[in-house]
């Protein structure tokens, strides 16, 4: 049974989405693997002490900062990030090379961004030439090392095409380079609705005719959300909250003359978004991703506070012309006026795109074992030629071994 590591951190959430979605697709009844999830922040620091240091895990600083709309000076701030990581590359790469060396696996793929070349260079000190594997939960890998490292020998899981561009660039070897159809989903997004949609809208209050948004900016909401549904107050919306109990409360008290459904955290997010017919929210690859697979065109904003490995996501959403990007949301009145008279044609284009990223990795991870099987049985084959040769071993035989 071959042992795969996924590799995650709870920044944003959808890293351990991401990892958590493709474990459950793994792993099954017969299945050929043991998967395993690792939260990259619990290798770096096995003692815990950032959060005994601070009174938090070191996620949850990026986490209350999203749910601010704190965001403005991130750009500035990722490259100094990345300044400390290449200053601390060493000393990175001792911690998580005496993780693998107790427990190392046989694949191991990263979800997580920043930190792939220490990933990959504390794996092949234990063991060269095993497998490493970034699959982007990004569209695309900006800025640049964000995702994709010169030198870090990775096989590279891309859901653009534009991905797939910038990691040729880089110049990742061609075989390494792996194109899938988007991000990675849950697997609740891929099973059929067993409730009537109609039915559903009248039992939440909303009218099955009138077109109706889903206001969404990821598991910890967003302040934003506040203006957003003022500035609709005549616009039926489902407003999903996630774990900001204080934003919803503030919601369920705002004054409205259209329904409102106001949502806490739910693991229900695919039958919410069925429910409405425009998704409203900040760029996030995955809330945009899952908005689209269930059929609704988008409208975003792009802006200073957009963070950098975002903003390519807007031109993605213009060049597809699968919703409307705006400088702010006080043109959002408009912009919906637009999206309902044109909601025909929005949702055609929608429509065309086909997500099956999530069985398309599992297939891809299982072709980079069976070759790096093949290529280790091979080596040990030409290893056994060349240890013990046969009676028939010839004068060429041994010229080509002394010139090896």
């Amino acid at each position: 049974m071959a042992h795969i590591d996924l590799i995650y951190f709870n920044a944003g959430g959808g890293h351990r989405a991401a990892a958590e979605a493709l474990r459950e697709v793994m792993v099954g009844a017969g299945s050929p693997w043991q998967v395993r999830l690792l939260n990259l922040f619990e290798l770096l620091d096995p003692q815990d002490r950032f959060r005994r240091i601070t009174g938090m895990p070191p996620e949850d600083y990026y986490n209350r900062r999203l749910a601010r709309g704190w965001t403005l000076g991130m750009a500035q701030e990722l490259k100094l990030l990345q300044a400390a990581i290449r200053l601390a590359h060493p000393r990175l790469v001792q911690r998580l090379q005496q993780h693998w060396q107790r427990s190392p696996p046989d694949l191991a793929a990263s979800l997580v961004p920043n930190f792939n070349l220490a990933l990959s260079h504390s794996l092949q000190a234990v063991r060269p030439g095993l497998p490493f594997v970034t699959v982007l939960t990004d569209l695309a890998d900006l800025p640049p090392h964000f995702w994709v490292e010169r030198g870090a020998g990775q096989h590279v899981v891309c859901g653009t095409e534009r991905a797939l561009q910038q990691a040729r660039a880089m110049g990742v070897d061609p075989r390494h380079l792996h194109r899938v159809s988007g991000m990675i989903l849950r697997p609740s997004f891929y099973r059929d609705s067993v409730e009537p949609r109609p039915a559903a809208r009248r039992a939440l209050g909303l009218d099955e005719h009138t077109p109706t948004g889903v206001v969404l900016f990821g598991g910890q909401g967003s302040s934003a959300m506040l203006g957003i549904a003022e500035r609709l107050s005549d616009v039926p919306l489902i407003l999903m909250c996630g774990h900001n109990h204080g934003l919803a409360e503030r919601l369920c008290a705002q004054p409205a003359a259209a329904p409102r459904v106001i949502v806490g955290y739910t693991t229900e997010v695919a039958r919410y978004l069925r429910l409405g017919d425009f998704f409203i929210g900040k760029p996030g690859p995955g809330s945009l991703s899952e908005a689209l697979h269930c059929g609704l065109p988008v409208i975003v904003t792009r802006n200073a506070w957009t963070m950098p490995q975002e903003r390519y996501n807007t031109d993605w959403v213009r060049e597809q012309g699968l919703g409307l990007v705006l400088a702010n949301f006080a043109g959002l009145p408009l912009a919906v006026a637009r999206l309902r008279t044109e909601l025909a044609q929005f949702v055609a284009r929608v429509q065309r795109l086909d997500n099956r990223a999530l069985f398309e990795v599992p297939q891809i991870l299982a072709g980079i074992l069976r070759e790096a099987q093949r290529t280790a049985d091979q080596g040990a084959e030409r290893l056994t030629r060349i240890e013990r040769p046969g009676p028939a071993a010839n004068d060429a035989d041994d010229a080509v071994v002394h010139a090896s």
